[in-house]
Protein backbone atom coordinates (compact mmCIF):
# COMPACT_ATOMS: atom_id res chain seq x y z
CA UNK A 1 0.00 0.00 0.00
CA UNK A 2 1.79 3.31 -1.10
CA UNK A 3 2.23 6.14 1.41
CA UNK A 4 -0.26 8.70 -0.30
CA UNK A 5 0.03 11.62 2.54
CA UNK A 6 4.11 11.04 1.44
CA UNK A 7 3.39 11.59 -1.83
CA UNK A 8 1.13 14.20 -1.36
CA UNK A 9 3.45 16.37 0.35
CA UNK A 10 6.23 16.26 -2.05
CA UNK A 11 4.77 18.40 -4.43
CA UNK A 12 2.34 21.41 -4.49
CA UNK A 13 -0.48 19.32 -5.57
CA UNK A 14 -0.95 16.39 -7.28
CA UNK A 15 -2.17 16.03 -11.03
CA UNK A 16 -4.87 14.12 -12.38
CA UNK A 17 -5.57 13.02 -15.54
CA UNK A 18 -8.84 14.04 -17.90
CA UNK A 19 -11.51 12.94 -19.73
CA UNK A 20 -10.88 9.84 -21.26
CA UNK A 21 -14.53 8.88 -23.39
CA UNK A 22 -14.10 11.87 -25.19
CA UNK A 23 -10.61 11.57 -25.93
CA UNK A 24 -11.10 7.91 -27.38
CA UNK A 25 -13.98 10.09 -29.52
CA UNK A 26 -11.09 12.21 -30.84
CA UNK A 27 -9.15 9.75 -31.55
CA UNK A 28 -11.99 8.40 -34.02
CA UNK A 29 -13.73 5.78 -31.73
CA UNK A 30 -17.51 5.71 -31.75
CA UNK A 31 -18.41 5.25 -27.98
CA UNK A 32 -22.15 6.10 -28.44
CA UNK A 33 -23.01 2.82 -26.27
CA UNK A 34 -24.17 2.06 -23.15
CA UNK A 35 -20.56 0.62 -22.44
CA UNK A 36 -19.29 4.04 -23.02
CA UNK A 37 -15.40 4.41 -23.08
CA UNK A 38 -15.68 0.61 -21.64
CA UNK A 39 -15.72 -0.62 -25.21
CA UNK A 40 -12.60 -0.09 -26.12
CA UNK A 41 -11.60 -2.44 -23.84
CA UNK A 42 -13.46 -5.42 -26.55
CA UNK A 43 -11.23 -4.18 -29.28
CA UNK A 44 -9.42 -1.22 -29.33
CA UNK A 45 -6.82 -1.10 -26.81
CA UNK A 46 -4.52 0.61 -28.74
CA UNK A 47 -5.99 3.62 -28.22
CA UNK A 48 -6.83 3.28 -25.02
CA UNK A 49 -2.62 2.96 -24.17
CA UNK A 50 -2.87 5.94 -26.55
CA UNK A 51 -4.85 8.14 -24.14
CA UNK A 52 -3.05 6.66 -20.92
CA UNK A 53 0.46 7.60 -22.86
CA UNK A 54 -1.16 11.26 -23.61
CA UNK A 55 -1.58 12.22 -20.42
CA UNK A 56 0.88 11.10 -18.76
CA UNK A 57 3.21 13.12 -21.30
CA UNK A 58 0.81 15.86 -20.13
CA UNK A 59 1.92 16.20 -16.84
CA UNK A 60 -0.17 13.86 -15.04
CA UNK A 61 0.84 12.14 -11.57
CA UNK A 62 -2.63 9.91 -11.61
CA UNK A 63 -4.17 8.17 -14.53
CA UNK A 64 -7.10 6.19 -14.38
CA UNK A 65 -8.31 2.93 -15.92
CA UNK A 66 -11.24 3.29 -18.59
CA UNK A 67 -13.15 1.32 -15.90
CA UNK A 68 -15.91 3.26 -15.15
CA UNK A 69 -18.14 1.75 -17.12
CA UNK A 70 -17.08 -1.89 -16.99
CA UNK A 71 -19.20 -4.13 -15.20
CA UNK A 72 -19.68 -7.63 -15.68
CA UNK A 73 -23.13 -7.73 -16.42
CA UNK A 74 -22.69 -4.89 -18.76
CA UNK A 75 -20.55 -6.95 -20.96
CA UNK A 76 -22.91 -9.33 -20.86
CA UNK A 77 -25.61 -7.23 -21.92
CA UNK A 78 -23.58 -7.12 -24.81
CA UNK A 79 -23.12 -10.63 -25.42
CA UNK A 80 -19.49 -11.52 -23.74
CA UNK A 81 -19.43 -14.48 -21.90
CA UNK A 82 -18.76 -13.74 -17.68
CA UNK A 83 -15.24 -14.87 -18.01
CA UNK A 84 -14.26 -12.67 -20.78
CA UNK A 85 -16.31 -9.84 -19.10
CA UNK A 86 -13.76 -10.33 -15.94
CA UNK A 87 -10.55 -10.32 -17.87
CA UNK A 88 -11.82 -7.32 -19.62
CA UNK A 89 -12.05 -5.48 -16.20
CA UNK A 90 -8.63 -6.81 -15.56
CA UNK A 91 -7.04 -5.45 -18.47
CA UNK A 92 -8.44 -1.79 -18.12
CA UNK A 93 -6.14 -1.92 -15.03
CA UNK A 94 -2.94 -3.71 -17.08
CA UNK A 95 -3.43 -1.22 -20.03
CA UNK A 96 -2.96 1.96 -17.46
CA UNK A 97 0.20 0.40 -15.65
CA UNK A 98 1.47 -0.94 -19.12
CA UNK A 99 0.99 3.11 -20.38
CA UNK A 100 2.35 4.38 -17.03
CA UNK A 101 5.80 1.55 -16.80
CA UNK A 102 6.35 2.48 -20.46
CA UNK A 103 6.75 5.91 -19.75
CA UNK A 104 8.60 6.29 -17.10
CA UNK A 105 11.23 4.23 -19.23
CA UNK A 106 11.45 6.73 -21.87
CA UNK A 107 12.92 9.52 -22.36
CA UNK A 108 10.04 11.63 -21.68
CA UNK A 109 10.18 10.91 -18.10
CA UNK A 110 12.58 13.20 -15.65
CA UNK A 111 12.82 11.34 -12.13
CA UNK A 112 13.98 14.53 -10.57
CA UNK A 113 11.26 16.38 -11.64
CA UNK A 114 8.33 14.55 -11.07
CA UNK A 115 7.06 11.09 -8.89
CA UNK A 116 6.18 7.63 -10.34
CA UNK A 117 2.70 8.14 -11.81
CA UNK A 118 0.22 6.37 -10.06
CA UNK A 119 -2.86 3.86 -11.33
CA UNK A 120 -5.97 4.67 -10.34
CA UNK A 121 -8.59 1.60 -10.72
CA UNK A 122 -11.80 3.58 -11.57
CA UNK A 123 -15.07 2.63 -9.71
CA UNK A 124 -17.86 4.43 -11.14
CA UNK A 125 -21.57 4.30 -9.71
CA UNK A 126 -24.18 1.83 -10.04
CA UNK A 127 -25.88 4.24 -12.52
CA UNK A 128 -22.92 4.33 -15.33
CA UNK A 129 -24.21 0.79 -15.57
CA UNK A 130 -27.88 1.33 -15.55
CA UNK A 131 -26.70 4.30 -18.63
CA UNK A 132 -30.06 5.84 -17.55
CA UNK A 133 -28.71 9.45 -16.20
CA UNK A 134 -29.35 8.03 -12.48
CA UNK A 135 -25.61 8.93 -11.67
CA UNK A 136 -26.39 12.56 -11.72
CA UNK A 137 -29.23 12.24 -10.20
CA UNK A 138 -28.76 9.14 -7.49
CA UNK A 139 -32.58 8.17 -7.28
CA UNK A 140 -31.27 4.51 -7.12
CA UNK A 141 -34.61 1.82 -6.74
CA UNK A 142 -32.30 -0.30 -4.40
CA UNK A 143 -30.00 0.35 -1.36
CA UNK A 144 -27.42 -0.02 1.05
CA UNK A 145 -27.21 -4.09 0.67
CA UNK A 146 -28.22 -4.47 -2.65
CA UNK A 147 -25.43 -1.58 -3.81
CA UNK A 148 -22.58 -3.53 -1.62
CA UNK A 149 -23.36 -6.68 -3.75
CA UNK A 150 -23.16 -4.74 -7.13
CA UNK A 151 -19.36 -2.95 -6.00
CA UNK A 152 -18.33 -6.07 -4.35
CA UNK A 153 -17.19 -8.32 -7.61
CA UNK A 154 -15.61 -5.57 -9.59
CA UNK A 155 -13.90 -4.47 -6.45
CA UNK A 156 -12.45 -8.15 -6.20
CA UNK A 157 -11.33 -7.87 -9.85
CA UNK A 158 -9.75 -4.69 -10.26
CA UNK A 159 -7.80 -5.62 -7.24
CA UNK A 160 -6.07 -8.35 -9.26
CA UNK A 161 -4.38 -6.26 -11.23
CA UNK A 162 -2.73 -4.61 -8.66
CA UNK A 163 -4.02 -0.87 -8.54
CA UNK A 164 -1.97 1.95 -6.77
CA UNK A 165 -5.31 3.08 -5.34
CA UNK A 166 -9.41 3.08 -6.15
CA UNK A 167 -10.55 5.67 -7.75
CA UNK A 168 -14.68 5.78 -6.54
CA UNK A 169 -16.13 8.61 -8.75
CA UNK A 170 -19.06 10.20 -10.10
CA UNK A 171 -20.91 9.08 -6.63
CA UNK A 172 -23.98 10.51 -6.87
CA UNK A 173 -25.61 9.62 -3.21
CA UNK A 174 -23.67 8.90 0.36
CA UNK A 175 -25.31 5.53 0.93
CA UNK A 176 -23.34 4.13 -2.43
CA UNK A 177 -19.80 5.62 -1.12
CA UNK A 178 -20.85 4.02 2.04
CA UNK A 179 -21.67 0.39 0.55
CA UNK A 180 -18.58 0.87 -1.80
CA UNK A 181 -16.29 0.86 1.57
CA UNK A 182 -18.44 -1.41 3.23
CA UNK A 183 -17.81 -3.66 0.14
CA UNK A 184 -13.74 -2.83 0.47
CA UNK A 185 -14.01 -3.62 4.43
CA UNK A 186 -16.01 -7.21 3.40
CA UNK A 187 -13.15 -8.27 0.94
CA UNK A 188 -10.07 -6.83 2.95
CA UNK A 189 -8.77 -4.83 -0.03
CA UNK A 190 -5.20 -3.17 1.30
CA UNK A 191 -6.05 -0.45 -1.73
CA UNK A 192 -6.03 3.54 -0.45
CA UNK A 193 -9.47 5.08 -1.97
CA UNK A 194 -10.56 8.22 -2.75
CA UNK A 195 -14.18 9.18 -3.04
CA UNK A 196 -15.33 11.86 -5.39
CA UNK A 197 -19.21 13.12 -5.84
CA UNK A 198 -20.83 14.47 -8.58
CA UNK A 199 -22.64 17.37 -7.55
CA UNK A 200 -25.67 19.98 -8.25
CA UNK A 201 -24.56 22.97 -7.16
CA UNK A 202 -21.87 24.43 -4.62
CA UNK A 203 -23.26 22.75 -1.62
CA UNK A 204 -24.89 19.63 -2.71
CA UNK A 205 -24.11 16.66 -4.33
CA UNK A 206 -26.85 14.88 -6.97
CA UNK A 207 -28.94 13.25 -4.73
CA UNK A 208 -29.11 16.82 -3.04
CA UNK A 209 -27.57 15.57 0.02
CA UNK A 210 -25.33 18.52 1.89
CA UNK A 211 -21.70 17.34 0.92
CA UNK A 212 -21.02 18.81 4.11
CA UNK A 213 -22.46 15.62 5.54
CA UNK A 214 -20.37 13.49 3.24
CA UNK A 215 -17.50 14.75 3.65
CA UNK A 216 -17.99 14.24 7.89
CA UNK A 217 -19.21 10.75 7.14
CA UNK A 218 -16.29 9.50 5.61
CA UNK A 219 -13.46 10.75 8.39
CA UNK A 220 -13.60 7.94 9.81
CA UNK A 221 -12.33 5.54 7.23
CA UNK A 222 -8.50 5.61 7.86
CA UNK A 223 -8.24 3.84 3.61
CA UNK A 224 -9.75 7.04 2.18
CA UNK A 225 -6.89 9.16 1.59
CA UNK A 226 -8.99 11.79 -0.28
CA UNK A 227 -12.33 13.34 -0.70
CA UNK A 228 -14.12 15.56 -3.46
CA UNK A 229 -15.75 15.98 -6.21
CA UNK A 230 -16.32 15.18 -10.23
CA UNK A 231 -17.78 15.54 -13.24
CA UNK A 232 -19.49 18.75 -12.07
CA UNK A 233 -19.86 22.22 -13.29
CA UNK A 234 -16.33 24.14 -12.67
CA UNK A 235 -18.32 27.45 -11.54
CA UNK A 236 -19.64 25.60 -8.78
CA UNK A 237 -16.24 23.71 -7.42
CA UNK A 238 -15.17 26.82 -5.68
CA UNK A 239 -17.53 26.81 -3.27
CA UNK A 240 -17.44 23.11 -2.97
CA UNK A 241 -13.92 22.96 -2.22
CA UNK A 242 -14.72 25.56 0.91
CA UNK A 243 -17.10 23.99 2.38
CA UNK A 244 -14.86 20.21 2.45
CA UNK A 245 -11.86 21.57 3.75
CA UNK A 246 -13.82 23.20 6.71
CA UNK A 247 -15.56 19.80 7.43
CA UNK A 248 -12.62 16.86 6.51
CA UNK A 249 -9.11 16.64 7.29
CA UNK A 250 -8.71 14.62 4.34
CA UNK A 251 -6.80 16.05 1.40
CA UNK A 252 -9.36 17.85 -0.77
CA UNK A 253 -9.99 15.84 -4.50
CA UNK A 254 -11.50 18.03 -7.77
CA UNK A 255 -11.36 17.09 -11.74
CA UNK A 256 -14.24 18.76 -12.92
CA UNK A 257 -15.93 19.13 -16.53
CA UNK A 258 -14.79 21.52 -18.54
CA UNK A 259 -17.79 23.80 -18.43
CA UNK A 260 -19.88 22.30 -20.75
CA UNK A 261 -23.24 21.38 -20.52
CA UNK A 262 -24.23 17.81 -20.66
CA UNK A 263 -27.29 16.10 -21.79
CA UNK A 264 -27.58 12.39 -20.15
CA UNK A 265 -30.49 11.89 -22.32
CA UNK A 266 -29.15 13.15 -26.08
CA UNK A 267 -25.20 12.46 -24.76
CA UNK A 268 -24.24 15.86 -26.37
CA UNK A 269 -23.07 18.50 -24.81
CA UNK A 270 -23.35 22.31 -25.33
CA UNK A 271 -21.81 25.94 -23.99
CA UNK A 272 -18.13 26.84 -23.98
CA UNK A 273 -15.59 25.46 -21.45
CA UNK A 274 -13.03 27.33 -19.05
CA UNK A 275 -9.83 28.00 -18.29
CA UNK A 276 -8.21 25.45 -16.87
CA UNK A 277 -4.39 27.27 -15.64
CA UNK A 278 -6.44 29.72 -14.24
CA UNK A 279 -9.05 27.70 -12.52
CA UNK A 280 -6.54 25.16 -11.26
CA UNK A 281 -4.58 28.51 -9.12
CA UNK A 282 -8.30 29.46 -7.50
CA UNK A 283 -8.64 25.46 -6.31
CA UNK A 284 -5.36 25.26 -5.07
CA UNK A 285 -5.79 28.27 -3.01
CA UNK A 286 -9.12 27.42 -2.41
CA UNK A 287 -7.50 24.05 -0.41
CA UNK A 288 -7.87 21.24 -3.05
CA UNK A 289 -4.21 19.03 -3.24
CA UNK A 290 -5.54 16.80 -6.48
CA UNK A 291 -7.03 18.34 -9.51
CA UNK A 292 -7.84 17.36 -12.68
CA UNK A 293 -10.79 17.50 -15.06
CA UNK A 294 -13.55 15.11 -15.81
CA UNK A 295 -16.01 15.26 -19.13
CA UNK A 296 -14.62 16.94 -22.38
CA UNK A 297 -11.03 18.25 -20.43
CA UNK A 298 -7.96 17.45 -22.63
CA UNK A 299 -4.53 16.74 -22.26
CA UNK A 300 -3.94 20.51 -23.06
CA UNK A 301 -6.00 21.36 -19.88
CA UNK A 302 -4.13 18.65 -17.91
CA UNK A 303 -0.73 20.35 -19.23
CA UNK A 304 -1.64 23.41 -18.66
CA UNK A 305 -2.58 22.28 -14.78
CA UNK A 306 0.62 20.51 -14.35
CA UNK A 307 2.57 23.16 -15.37
CA UNK A 308 1.10 25.47 -12.77
CA UNK A 309 1.49 22.59 -10.07
CA UNK A 310 5.54 22.32 -11.17
CA UNK A 311 6.73 26.28 -11.59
Amino acid sequence: MIDFKKYLDKQKFVVVDGAFATELERLGLDIKDPLWSALALIDHTDMIEKVHSMYLEAGADIIISSSYQATVDGFVKKGIDKDKALSLIVLSVELAVKARDEFVKSSSFDASKRQHPLVAASVGPYGAYLADGSEYRGDYKIGFDELKAFHKGRLAVLDSASPDLFACETIPNLTEALAILGAIDDLKLDVPVYISFSCKDGEHISDGTPIKDCASALNEFSNVVAVGLNCTAPKYVEALIKILTENTDKPVIVYPNSGEIYNPFTKTWSGGAVSFAERAATWYKAGARLIGGCCRTTPEDIRAISDFARN
